[in-house]
């Protein structure tokens, strides 16, 4: 039977990720938007068919991709969020109203947008070119399933960079930059303000620049940015900002003063320094977009907001006695952010790490930032590998280790996750540091979302506003 024709039941999550994962893989971005607007122009423009808020940086992005689309649910809009990558089923990338998408919607756009992709990878081989890659297809998916909903606005996150990210084919109302720092430099350059030139790709004109404090150099090119799209410009620390932040069990109470209100004594559930200024960027954006950056948001939505937010695997606790703590920490800033974290929030007096990382990351730098915020706290680091076939060897990361720092009596290696886990939870207890030690498995997000997997922690998206309400 034609593709084109195949039908529906032929179909399902799995099949349509398998095939999708058949093409070039998550990892092979390519420099190059005109297959995209190629496909938006066949499929009528979906990406335009709802506003677009949309978020870049380099840490942060999920987060605060999730906080914005809990503060639009909590003023009564339809929201479809698409963020990456997943931690568990390739339906959490692309949300609608804070859930991921129902299997059959994802089954149903995907065959009928099939065929469109089809004449697209065709004109790309007589070019000389590769067909449309995983996360072009993802995107596109994204951009067709919340234009059939449809939805009030679009929460998109970048995949990497942005000038020439799948999701720039959108022009976004509003353009939320997070802190930048230097990751993927093999792609995206050596240094923050080369970082900042590619990521300030996604400010263009009709739209409203938030973005977090920066370094001088990357602050420069993001302002310069937005003076040539002509569109109002907005930086944390200077107009909107954390103005207090008390940390407390499960989360913290913060005080924000944002661009056009102050918002005192709000319960953030997620731990953290960094979590409270995400958030604080993500009010500056729900003002620019609900009212230009000129009127206060109600404190009520923002408390109902905050009672909703959730960031799967971003210092997440999975279990207790010992404490095994995920975090999806990736590039060296990501790691200083969530040690300051977990050391101001979790008591513990002893902690294991395991630590995976994937092969384009700056393992050398990596090592060195969990030698120094760890080395006063961790008794044990234990190297291992995710399944992805970008996973750096274990025994590979253990000889790094030695000149990071790490003692070599502290070294342990294996190139099984479930290993890793079984020996550190036999190290605490060896220890007698079963009730105040823990365990931290961190480095890579493929080896958070496999360590979720283990322990069967799944994301299904914000809570029913009822089954909130009506818990304990």
């Amino acid at each position: 039977m034609p593709e084109s024709v195949q039908p529906v039941d032929e179909f399902s999550v799995e099949s349509i990720y398998a095939e999708m994962l058949s093409r070039a893989p998550e990892s092979d971005m390519r420099p190059r938007l005109e297959p995209m607007q190629q496909v938006m122009d066949v499929l009528g423009q979906p990406q335009r068919t709802a506003p677009v808020i949309h978020v870049g940086g380099t840490n942060g992005k999920t987060s605060i991709a999730r906080m914005i689309e809990a503060g639009l649910l909590a003023h009564d809009l339809r929201v479809g969020r698409y963020s990456s990558p997943h931690m568990g089923k390739v339906t959490e990338r692309i949300a609608v109203d804070g859930k991921p998408v129902a299997d059959e919607t994802f089954v149903r756009i995907w065959d009928e947008i099939r065929p469109h992709i089809g004449l697209v990878d065709q004109q790309l081989g007589q070019q000389g070119e590769v067909p449309l890659t995983l996360f072009e297809l993802l995107t596109v998916l994204a951009f067709a399933i919340f234009a059939d909903e449809p939805v009030d606005v679009m929460v998109i996150e970048v995949g990497l960079g942005g000038s020439w990210d799948a999701t720039n084919v959108a022009d976004a109302a509003v353009q939320v930059i997070g802190p930048i720092s230097l990751d993927h430099t093999d792609l995206l350059g050596d240094s923050v303000e080369e970082i900042a030139e590619e990521k300030a790709g996604i400010i263009k004109p009709g739209g409203f620049l938030i973005s977090a404090a920066q370094e001088r150099d990357a602050a420069d090119v993001l302002l310069e940015a937005a003076q040539r799209a002509g569109i109002p410009f907005r930086f944390e620390g200077v107009e909107f900002g954390v103005e207090s932040r008390l940390p407390g069990v499960g989360g913290q109470q913060v005080t924000v003063q944002g661009l056009a209100g102050r918002y005192p004594d709000l319960m953030l559930p997620l731990l953290g320094a960094h979590q409270a200024e995400n958030f604080a960027l993500a009010v500056a954006a729900l003002e620019a977009f609900i009212g230009g950056g000129e009127q206060e948001l109600a404190a009520e939505n923002l408390r109902t907001a905050c009672e909703h937010i959730t960031s799967p695997g971003r210092l997440e606790t999975l279990r207790s006695a010992p404490a095994i703590i995920v975090d999806a920490a990736h590039n060296p800033a990501g790691i200083e952010a969530s040690a300051q974290a977990l050391k101001e929030s979790f008591g513990l007096t002893g902690l294991v790490l395991i630590v995976g990382i994937l092969r384009e990351k700056d393992v050398r730098a990596m090592l060195r930032e969990l030698f120094e915020q760890y080395s006063d706290l961790a008794d044990a680091i234990c190297f291992t590998a995710s399944t992805s076939p970008r996973a750096i060897p274990a025994h590979e990361l253990a000889e790094l280790a030695l000149d990071a720092g790490f003692p070599e009596s502290s070294i342990h290696a294996t190139e099984r996750l479930d290993e890793a886990l079984s020996w550190a939870v036999a190290r605490t207890d060896e220890t007698g540091a079963t009730g105040t030690g823990g365990i931290l498995v961190t480095g890579s997000i493929t080896a958070v979302a496999e360590t979720r997997a283990l322990f069967g922690a799944v994301d299904s998206g914000i809570p029913d506003t009822d089954a909130a309400e009506g818990g304990s």
